[in-house]
C-alpha cells in the first residue's frame, strides 16, 4: 500500500494593517486575568438585537464594549 503525502505549503504573507488592527484590538479588549467578569444574558427582540449592533459598529465597538458602557453610565459604582 503506497502512502501519498501532501505538502501544506507555505505560509501566506501577513496583512502589515490586518496584524496592526488585531494587536490594536488586544490591548482594547478586558482580559479575564485583568478583571473578574460575569457572563449576563438577555432575552431582546432580534430587531433590537440588529439595532445594538449597527450601533456599535458605527461607534467601532463591539457590542460588549457598548453594552458596558451603557451599563456603568446607568449604574455607576458609588463609594461607601
Amino acid at each position: 500500500m503506497s502512502v501519498k503525502r501532501v505538502g501544506i505549503g507555505a505560509r501566506p504573507l501577513a496583512d502589515p494593517q490586518a496584524q496592526a488592527w488585531i494587536r490594536q484590538e488586544a490591548k482594547r479588549a478586558l482580559g479575564k486575568g485583568d478583571v473578574y467578569t460575569a457572563r449576563l444574558t438577555l432575552d431582546i427582540t432580534p430587531a433590537l438585537r440588529a439595532r445594538i449592533k449597527m450601533a456599535a459598529f458605527s461607534e467601532g465597538i463591539t457590542v460588549a464594549e457598548m453594552l458596558r458602557d451603557l451599563l456603568e453610565a446607568r449604574f455607576p459604582e458609588r463609594l461607601p
